[in-house]
């Protein structure tokens, strides 16, 4: 983590949103490796100083970083090939044969986990015969470090492994809230498979470690992300029950969502169990602590998505299926940050995803920490009338402004869907013909008062509704967004670079 000093935290700073595995790479999915340290450069080159990404764990169903079986594990589909390689993990042989992927700008979940996990598993044989005792120095160092979540998801993920990744609540009784006994069977009868979890997390974080590390150097700050809830299936539901509103075969009670909003009439029935927070609360959130402090490890800050449910959030019966009929239900609130505050310091590098139905308790909880909220120039141009998204409407620096997010449409595929008379009101609101409305907006966010200025890849290489990166409320087809390595051209870094200048971002 960054510790930014008080000069750092008044600079106008401004950059990109993008995922790793949207960068160019041969292997089918953006990675970190040479892609992702040429987009840093990129950054550099552009002055663009911060980077947001999604919540880095590995993802679950529909592939949505948002569901992950883990709070703290990395994705394994973002290790780089060629690093492996490098480390004498895998030989040229291995690598001679790259599939040839139908579309370099989508990723194909199905056949680059099929691809990636074949190389993976000969990695990992190669690492139990390495002679690079450095190496196995640090696997043990890294195990040995994270043991409090390292071991849960380890035998989590080998259980579900052997299970063709069914849900833990589908498992036999004995599996699904094991003994110590049984458990000590299983890591005796599952050692291997463990081992191979684990080793795929030692890599992630070592390379995630130097790319960071890079970053930094480059003055580039990373914008971590999280989401609010844990994922039902997940090794963090399994192995702490007790922390979250189960029955007592272990199916959720109650259930997350949000009520109807923008992106949904029925509102959005997310469907991962919510917190029991009276039972964190005994024990002074350690759970949370220990999840944000982690994280902070990775990141230079910290978005938290859906903010608002510590204030309050929507409480949905589990047999319900669509999101209508929830209740609001108060959250831990400012007891919560108090508890983390206590542990890791008073400055803690949050932002607030503060979107949907914001009410004056839920901007004393942001407020009250200083968390910087968010503002989303769309949402600016909804209708005719006026809009606290209106850059003129600014009241606070203590804000992000970006153009859109990953949920929103690109920004040249929302204003061609727009009616005419909005058209016109964003025209002669930015003098402008329209002609380049991605770059414009862009232009509208760095000229705010915002500290942080960010903007989806998509709208700086002016891409359409067909690259955006998920459709709330669609299962399929999100997440799947990529570009190739020819988008990111000097004139764009130049552009970007005395837009910066002029708005006094750099």
């Amino acid at each position: 983590m960054v510790n930014t000093s008080k000069e750092e935290d008044t600079r106008r700073l401004s950059g990109i949103l993008v995922h790793p595995t949207s960068f160019p790479s041969p292997y089918g999915i953006g990675d970190l490796g040479k892609g992702a340290y040429e987009f840093i450069d990129f950054l550099q080159e552009s002055s663009q100083h911060l980077w947001q990404v999604l919540p880095l764990g590995p993802t679950g169903f529909w592939n949505s970083p948002y569901q992950s079986p883990s709070a703290f594990a990395g994705q394994p589909l973002l290790i780089s090939i060629d690093d492996l390689a490098e480390l004498e993990l895998l030989e040229k042989n291995d690598l001679r044969e790259i599939p040839v992927w139908k579309d370099p700008r989508k990723v194909d979940y199905i056949e680059v986990r099929e691809y990636k996990e074949s190389l993976f598993q000969k990695a990992y044989a190669a690492f139990k015969h390495t002679p690079n005792k450095m190496l196995l120095e640090e696997y043990d160092d890294f195990c040995t470090a994270n043991v409090e979540w390292l071991e849960d998801y380890s035998l989590f993920m080998a259980l579900k492994d052997s299970r063709e990744g069914e849900c833990w609540a589908d498992w036999e009784e004995e599996l699904i809230a094991p003994v110590p006994e049984v458990r000590e069977h299983l890591e005796k009868t599952l050692k291997d498979e463990i081992r191979y979890h684990k080793f795929l997390q030692f890599i992630f974080f070592s390379q995630w470690a130097k790319l960071k590390a890079y970053a930094n150097e480059k003055e580039v700050f990373i914008i971590g992300d999280i989401p609010i809830f844990a994922a039902y299936d997940s090794a963090d539901v399994w192995a702490d029950k007790e922390l979250f509103q189960l029955d007592s075969a272990g199916h959720p009670t109650r259930v997350s969502g949000v009520p109807p909003d923008y992106f949904s009439a029925t509102g959005q029935r997310w469907g991962n169990p919510l917190y029991d927070w009276d039972v964190h609360k005994k024990d002074g959130y350690q759970w949370w602590i220990r999840r944000i402090a982690h994280q902070l490890k990775m990141v230079d800050y910290l978005r938290i998505d859906h903010f608002r449910g510590f204030e309050a959030y929507w409480s949905i019966p589990a047999e319900e299926e669509t999101a209508l009929n929830g209740k609001w239900v108060k959250g831990p609130c400012e007891e919560l940050f108090l508890s983390i505050q206590k542990e890791l310091g008073d400055h803690l590098p949050i932002l607030a995803e503060d979107l949907g139905i914001i009410t004056p308790d839920v901007e004393w909880l942001r407020d009250m920490f200083h968390f910087p909220g968010m503002r989303i120039l769309q949402f600016a141009f909804q209708d005719m009338g006026e809009s606290t998204y209106l850059p003129h409407n600014f009241t606070t620096t203590n804000c992000i402004c970006y153009t859109g997010t990953h949920d929103n449409d690109t920004t040249t595929g929302w204003y061609q869907n727009l009616p005419d008379e909005l058209k016109d009101k964003i025209r002669r609101y930015g003098n402008t013909d329209g002609g380049n409305i991605s770059l414009d907006l862009i232009r509208f966010c760095m000229g705010t008062i915002a500290r942080f200025a960010i903007f989806p890849i998509q709208d700086i290489l002016q891409l359409d509704s067909r690259h955006r990166m998920n459709t709330p409320g669609v299962a399929e087809g999100n997440w799947e967004f990529r570009y190739v390595s020819q988008d990111l051209d000097s004139g764009r870094a130049r552009w970007l670079r005395e837009t910066a200048h002029l708005f006094g971002r750099y």
